[in-house]
């Protein structure tokens, strides 16, 4: 993605102009914008969003698309994407208009919907990254790369033109007219969207190639446009231009109108909001972070920007941050006592009531954090170094001694036992979390999971092999936690994570076969282990029971059922790399893992009922 460097500090700043006009192109609706709220998707970046038919609609990074009725509570959705590695589908704009919510993106990616909730792929005349969308006179106007403009009555089938211009980054429709704005000060206007205009900027000079104009929108009789050295442009009838003193030098990647109030947004959190469009006021975001672009709907502001940030507001004027996810990859998940702690890599302890709203919880700890569970009225999580933590509420947590320094990657409760396990074959027990004791192990091989049930505690790994240059499954067993017995797996690969549920034991990992790996399923009976058919090439590494079902997540998203233990199925999941851990509480699944970008891991949390 070395595109992204273009566009300097801005970070592909372009990305979020949907440009708002008043009918539907994600912003201009009347409303308010002042006290505002942080929601975190623990995604690397939304470029854009807006709001249509009662839904609003981000999108970003890698094809991602959440959809929310409030602006609170957001919902990822399935993206026609083909490739998130490759950088094709990244959406850069989002509009709507007809019945129709249509997002564009790198490839000349044409996605539509609807509802926001279904989405199909359009055929595209261009390969050229497009950038911005908007919707008026019966048209969908689309501007991109290389002057690149397309136009659709339907959203469906799509025309072509190449305007006067290196790149339009943004477009909008109001008092009859289409505006495009892009590089180099570029303005142009168009009645019809296929005859276009190229008017002056007043901040076109010779030092006209580094100022891009990035966003625009249409409100209260007037067009305003943000651009990257900060300007604002300002217009009547979108032919004679105005600058303003905006009072910031930074970027402006967006613009909405709502509400009798324009709110441009930008880098480093920046708010300015303005009555008029003439005199702009800057509000406090609570943020450091790129700001890409802004909407209004349902009487509600909405800003996206870098990390998956999501600011809501309902005046633009004050903005509050509150439950804030982490950005770190999230290993375990468990539920108890009415709560979910998911723990994860820098020490992330998050707790949530209902599996939708999360809260970052100081856990005194920088060490990763692999494992977590909940027994006899306390949590316990443990990582790297010997890492344990206690917390009888998942709010307060303190770091106990675990008398080892091995990495620690499960713990579990049962039989009035906490039982820890991790590298070199390490077992700890302890009765109260607190006081821990070494017990010996029959592996010198890594332990990655343990669960107890039916009167037994079994743990879970792999040892490597030298003379076959490679890892065997590892399950030991005890009545007691304190005695230890290696059972045969008879498996050529390690075992990621155990659990128990129905009368039934089931460790999951990965098979290593003549041709390549393969998500690997083991059932216990309580006196034999057998191997069923997971249906998967990928890795599983966590595995939880609840509601008469077994849940099995992996490498790449991957979520697999079964009513039995026996028959699996796979699911559709939202999730596009790893999913590391998985719980069941409260009528709900929660599974937990990272999504990879291209600047780092990134927190996941998925629920099911």
């Amino acid at each position: 993605m070395k595109r992204l460097g273009l566009y300097g500090a801005g970070l592909f700043a372009a990305h979020n102009i949907n440009g708002g006009g008043s009918e539907g192109g994600g912003g201009s609706e009347s409303g308010v914008g002042t006290t505002w709220t942080l929601r975190m998707m623990g995604f690397r970046a939304l470029h854009c969003v807006t709001y249509g038919n009662g839904t609003f609609v981000a999108v970003g990074d890698r094809g991602v698309i959440f959809t929310s009725p409030d602006g609170v509570t957001w919902t990822r959705r399935t993206s026609p994407t083909d490739d998130w590695l490759s950088g094709v589908d990244w959406l850069s704009g989002v509009t709507y208009g007809n019945g129709t919510f249509v997002a564009v993106g790198h490839g000349g990616a044409i996605f539509t919907s609807p509802d926001g909730v279904t989405w199909t792929r359009r055929a595209s005349p261009t390969r050229d990254w497009l950038y911005g969308v908007t919707y008026g006179n019966g048209t969908f106007v689309v501007v991109g790369e290389n002057g690149t403009t397309l136009t659709s009555p339907d959203g469906v089938t799509w025309t072509q033109r190449l305007l006067p211009a290196r790149r339009l980054f943004g477009v909008t429709y109001g008092n009859g007219l289409f505006v495009a704005v892009g590089s180099d000060d570029a303005i142009l206007t168009s009645p019809d969207g296929v005859n276009w205009t190229r008017r002056t900027s007043p901040t076109d000079d010779w030092l006209s190639s580094v100022n891009r104009l990035f966003g625009v929108t249409y409100g209260n009789g007037l067009f305003v446009a943000v651009s990257s050295r900060g300007t604002i442009l300002t217009s009547r009838d979108g032919m004679t231009w105005t600058e303003q003193t905006s009072g910031t030098s930074r970027s402006l990647n967006g613009v909405a109108y709502g509400n009798g109030l324009f709110v441009a947004v930008g880098g480093g959190g920046t708010i300015l909001t303005s009555p008029d469009g003439v005199t702009w006021t800057a509000q406090t975001s609570g943020r450091s972070g790129t700001l890409y672009d802004v909407t209004y709907g349902n009487g509600l502001f909405v800003a996206v920007g870098k990390d998956g940030i999501i600011l809501t507001s309902l005046d633009g004027v004050t903005w509050t941050q509150r439950a804030s996810p982490t950005s770190n990859p999230l290993y375990d998940v468990a539920y108890g006592n009415g709560l979910f702690v998911a723990v994860g890599g820098g020490g992330a302890i998050l707790t949530s009531p209902d599996g939708a709203a999360w809260t970052l919880r100081n856990s005194g700890t920088s060490k990763d954090l692999l494992g977590v569970a909940y027994g006899n009225g306390l949590f316990v999580a443990v990582g790297d170094g010997g890492a344990i933590l206690t917390s009888p509420d998942g709010v307060s947590w303190t770091e106990q001694t675990s008398g080892t320094d091995h990495d620690l990657s499960g713990v579990t409760y049962g039989d009035n036992t906490f039982m820890a396990v991790g590298s070199d074959g390490a077992i700890l027990t302890s009765p109260d979390g607190v006081t821990w004791t070494r017990r010996t192990s029959p592996t010198s091989g890594p332990l990655f999971g343990v669960a107890y049930g039916n009167g037994i505690f079994v743990a879970v790994g792999g040892t490597f092999v030298a003379a076959r240059g490679y890892y065997s499954g590892t399950i030991l067993t005890s009545p007691d936690g304190v005695t230890w017995t290696a059972q045969t797996s008879g498996r050529s690969g390690t075992l990621s994570g155990v659990t128990y549920g129905n009368g039934l034991f089931v460790a999951v990992g990965r098979y290593v076969g003549s041709y390549g790996d393969y998500g690997t399923i083991l059932t216990l009976d309580g006196v034999n282990w057998t191997e069923w058919t997971s249906g998967t090439e990928k890795r599983l590494f966590g595995v939880a029971y609840g509601n008469g079902t077994f849940v099995a997540v992996g490498k790449d998203g991957t979520i697999l059922t079964s009513p039995d233990g026996v028959t699996w199925t796979a699911q559709t999941s939202p999730a596009k790399a790893g999913l590391n851990g998985v719980a069941y509480g409260n009528g709900l699944f929660v599974a937990v893992g990272r999504d990879v970008g291209s600047y780092g891991d990134y927190g996941t949390i998925l629920t099911s009922p």
